[in-house]
């Protein structure tokens, strides 16, 4: 099979593991010292993985590709598809009713626009769904904090303090809930055992709906 693979070593990794991003990127991960021959006998093994997940990324919805903030182009909130319509006289840069209300006089910076207003939605309501699970659990953070990352939607630290991207809140509110109650039982357990699942499961018995949903669609948050 013809790849080319972005490949990435690592001194503490035992085996080869094999990613393919949701642009289409074929990643390999590596322990140090691997031969090029034997990457490619593992590439050659998942062919037909590769080529499946490849073909799926090829048939996604065209909605989900690079915005170019133009009227009628759509953006997602909390699982839920709006529309942008490009006003003039409105003060406010952004606004969310039936449509997203763009001011025309901030059309040239609509992406910074939007992240913007992503980030302040973001720290209300992944506040709020901390707060929910947090005052029912007993598992408290230190501090909730919003990043930019893109691929880590949320982590949790040696110290407590939880980070979650704002693009969570392009999702649906369960599978919010599920990043959400995911870092919290890291709380306890700093680890993916199976006491940790078992603890996730406690929390949000039907997680592993929401899980699957992420796995499957995490590409819709990759629109900027």
């Amino acid at each position: 099979m013809k790849i080319k693979p972005i490949v990435q070593f690592s001194k503490r990794r035992k085996n080869i593991a094999i990613q393919v991003s949701n642009d289409g990127e074929i990643i390999v991960k590596a322990p140090s010292g691997v031969s090029d021959n034997l990457i490619d006998k593992v590439l050659d093994k998942h062919k037909n993985w590769i080529e499946k997940k490849l073909y799926e990324i090829n048939q996604r919805d065209p909605k989900f590709l690079k915005r170019k903030f133009i009227n009628g182009e759509g953006f997602l909130y909390l699982g839920k598809w709006y529309r942008l319509e490009i006003v003039k006289n409105q003060k406010e840069p952004l606004v969310l009713k039936d449509f997203f209300y763009l001011s025309e006089e901030y059309k040239e910076n609509a992406k910074d626009v939007f992240i913007s207003w992503y980030k302040k939605q973001a720290k209300k309501v992944i506040a709020e769904r901390v707060n929910f699970y947090s005052t029912q659990t007993g598992l408290k953070p230190n501090s909730v904090k919003i990043t930019d990352a893109q691929k880590r939607l949320g982590s949790c630290s040696s110290k407590g303090n939880l980070n979650f991207s704002w693009r969570l809140v392009m999702l649906p509110i369960r599978v919010i809930d599920y990043v959400v109650v995911h870092e919290l039982a890291h709380l306890e357990y700093h680890n993916h055992s199976k006491n940790f699942w078992i603890k996730v499961k406690t929390i949000m018995p039907d997680y592993e709906k929401h899980k699957n949903w992420l796995k499957e669609n995490a590409y819709v948050m990759d629109i900027f």
